[in-house]
């Protein structure tokens, strides 16, 4: 037996303002708010726990006090559904991301940072 990916936890400052921002990037909703926690998660699947097979894992939004410090070891590569990647990175932008510099050079990949500097990619060519 083995075990399934189903959450994934991020520290942060604004729990509620981080979990409005990557609701709107992957098109989630919010599950549970309780006491600076912000759980979201996709509208159109059931509870990952009981659920057999893969589901889209929720993001959990914890307030923490101290700030964001160095680059992510862990990061978020999210994949366009229905447009080009220049058109994702625009409305991502438009939301609040804004363009980070990793060390990346010249990839296929963009690299953005959520509101709270948390770094992610964009991937060009992948289709879910």
């Amino acid at each position: 037996m083995s075990s399934k990916f189903t959450e994934l936890a991020i520290d942060c400052a604004d729990p509620n303002g981080l979990a409005r921002f990557w609701c709107s990037v992957l098109d989630y909703e919010v599950q549970d708010e309780d006491d600076g926690i912000v759980t979201i998660g996709s509208p159109v699947v059931p509870e990952g726990n009981n659920h057999l097979g893969p589901v889209p894992p929720t993001l959990t939004f914890a307030h923490v006090p101290e700030g964001k410090t160095v680059k992510n070891r862990l990061h978020l590569d999210i994949n366009p559904t229905d447009r080009e990647q220049d058109e994702e990175v625009r409305r991502l932008l438009d939301l609040g991301a804004r363009h980070a510099d990793v060390g990346q050079g010249d990839e296929s990949w963009v690299v953005l940072a959520d509101p709270e500097g948390n770094e992610f990619c964009v991937l060009a060519d992948r289709r879910p």
